[in-house]
């Protein structure tokens, strides 16, 4: 027999998967040949499940398995390109995935193992139907993807997180069954300016260019504007696998993501839990990277930058070859993966230097770690003192704080972070004939990754003069002194805010911040962001209800930024910024009280920072030494 990576490929096309209720999924299998007969010897198989369209690069996944050994099978979600049924954002994923394991497992081909493999709204489907617990699912490679979609990615603590409505009127909209199949509507959502959509905000239902899709619309808008834990769509399980940790299958996996990726708390959150539930293997991976799956064959894995940093080429990992050696040992029984169970980058070793196309070398090295949190990091508190300064002392004023206006018609802008599907089809003047809708580029509108918090031209929402964040009137910085040694932390990181207003409601964020000094190459030195989150206050505590404030009065604002790792170096300062908005990252609030995601009109709030001995605002960070 040959080697496995030199088998040939046979490929059928949109074999129809029938699914409990009747509706036809399309799918593609690939099945490995050799001297051009296909294997007839039953095989493990992959499944991967995705809305963007099984061809493609997609395509190339398949064939690249299949040539080692593996039959593949590719589906298009429910009313996704050529699946049957109409499509609903996670809803109908468990069971619609469940009945393609199952289905897959019992052909004859199939040697009744099956793993799954698939990347963002891929690792979605994966988690959602590992809550129906598959009888021949036996490994999963869940990269990318949720926990619970209303603590994190869908909205936090309250606050909308605005790619889903970018993602609604680009990848999903400009891709729906009904747009392809009409020209006008193909053209109509070329035309679509997604940051005109933003800056006109709020839509309205019937108004916006997803009136022409109206169940697109429906789903968008109840995301937008419901907020409380009890509606049944924060607890359905393609949403929420969080809740169903328990009735989760039992299966080895490896949760995989990135510490500028928007999913990055979901990924440790799943390892940390089933970890602990599971009696299988469970493994974490977390690079530097950003959010990203579709550059064959190496995912986001093989950039070496995320943003405007470098972490130079020790930083990458060969997506392909990790997968299949994951798969080569739990689904064929090889001696191939005798991985720590967790592996993670600790950024942030580097030398400070200007590199390729300006990047800041930033740097770091793989860590590995039996557990995550780490055992051994130490949770330090860093108070906000009324100077200014940020330190491990509790402050000792019997009153202090900093007050700023917070106006919802000029909100902070988003520069870089946690972000992915802020896109906007780019805006050409050629008809769709000229240039298809699927080979258009996308427009990123916030950046992804570390960047040098200051605005430029390109910000999107920014007015000259351009500048540093830290230079606006709605932005409170606490910084400790420079570093006379190395601090390192890995690990989540709690914020808690101390904090009155003028409103019924209103928005808190804080952002953590490596701030480089000045240097020969960086002569304004570098506010790097690490991490970053958001808190609506009348979801304060992460509240399951609405429970708006009273005026004047103080609340603590307690809640957690996405986990990192990172050195600040000796000569580098700690930093964290508190504000009201991070807009387009977060939808941005009026101050009204009125219904989430409701009318155009808005209050300017004067918002109070508190950093006295009664109300000590704080950061607690994962320290590992220093």
């Amino acid at each position: 027999m040959r080697s496995e990576s030199s088998y040939g490929v046979q490929s059928q096309f949109d074999v129809m998967v029938k699914t409990r209720d009747g509706v036809e999924l399309a799918t593609d299998i690939y099945r490995p040949t050799e001297d051009g007969d296909v294997v007839e010897e039953p095989l493990p198989a992959l499944l991967s499940r995705t809305p963007y369209n099984k061809r493609g690069e997609m395509e190339r996944h398949g064939e690249w398995f299949a040539k080692h050994g593996y039959v593949v099978a590719i589906q298009d979600c429910r009313g996704r390109f050529n699946s049957g049924g109409t499509f609903e954002m996670f809803v109908n994923e468990p069971e619609d995935g469940y009945d393609t394991v199952e289905w897959l497992a019992d052909r004859p081909y199939c040697n009744d193992t099956v793993g799954t493999i698939g990347s963002s709204y891929g690792a979605w489907v994966q988690s959602g139907l590992a809550t129906q617990d598959p009888p021949h699912l036996e490994a999963m490679f869940v990269n990318q993807g949720p926990a619970n979609g209303r603590e994190a990615t869908l909205r936090h603590n309250g606050a909308f997180e605005l790619r889903w409505l970018c993602w609604a009127l680009t990848l999903g909209g400009g891709f729906a069954k009904q747009v392809l199949e009409e020209v006008d509507l193909q053209q109509h959502f070329a035309d679509v300016d997604v940051r005109d959509i933003l800056a006109e905000a709020p839509l309205q239902r019937g108004q916006s260019p997803l009136k022409h899709l109206p169940r697109y619309e429906e789903w968008l808008f109840e995301m937008l504007t419901t907020g409380d834990a009890a509606d049944d769509l924060w607890s359905a399980p393609g949403i929420n696998p969080e809740a169903y940790y328990d009735e989760m299958a039992d299966v080895p996996t490896v949760y995989s993501g990135a510490w500028y990726d928007s999913y990055t708390l979901g990924t440790c959150k799943n390892f940390e839990a089933l970890s602990e539930r599971k009696s299988s293997d469970q493994f974490l991976i977390v690079g530097p990277w950003t959010h990203g799956w579709n550059e064959y064959p190496l995912s986001s894995w093989n950039k070496t930058y995320s943003g405007e940093v470098e972490f130079g080429t020790h930083s990458l990992r060969n997506y392909q070859e990790t997968r299949l050696r994951f798969f080569d040992h739990y689904l064929k029984g090889k001696d191939t993966w005798d991985a720590p169970l967790v592996q993670y980058f600790q950024m942030g070793t580097g030398d400070g230097s200007r590199q390729a196309k300006g990047r800041l070398y930033h740097g770091g090295e793989w860590r590995t770690a039996a557990d995550w949190p780490l055992p051994e990091s130490e949770s330090i508190t860093f108070y906000a003192q009324s100077d200014g300064s940020l330190d491990r002392t509790a402050p000792a004023a019997a009153s202090a704080g900093t007050t700023y206006q917070f106006d919802p018609s000029d909100p902070v802008p988003t520069i870089g972070g946690n972000c992915s599907s802020y896109v906007t089809f780019e805006q050409r003047e050629e008809s769709l004939l000229e240039y298809p809708l699927e080979e258009r580029h996308l427009i990123n509108i916030t950046g992804s990754g570390g960047y040098d918090q200051r605005t430029r031209p390109e910000t999107f929402g920014a007015d000259p003069p351009y500048g540093p964040l830290e230079r606006r009137d709605d932005v409170v910085v606490f910084r400790t002194k420079s570093l006379t040694e190395d601090l390192e932390i890995a690990g989540p990181i709690h914020v808690t805010l101390y904090a009155s207003t003028t409103a019924p409601d209103t928005d808190f964020t804080a952002k953590l911040i490596d701030e480089y000094p000045p240097s020969d190459e960086f002569t304004d030195g570098f506010a790097l962001n690490l991490t970053d989150s958001i808190c609506r206050a009348r979801y304060r505590g992460n509240r399951n209800e609405s429970d708006l404030v009273e005026p004047g009065e103080v609340y603590e604002y307690e809640f957690e930024l996405y986990p990192t790792a990172n050195v600040f170096k000796e000569g580098h300062r700690i930093r964290l910024d508190v504000s009201s908005s991070n807009f387009p990252r977060y939808d941005v609030n009026r101050n009204t009280g009125e219904e989430l995601y409701g009318g155009r009109a808005g209050e300017v709030a004067e918002n109070t920072l508190y950093h006295d001995s009664e109300y000590p605002t704080h950061v607690e960070l994962p320290v590992l030494s220093g």
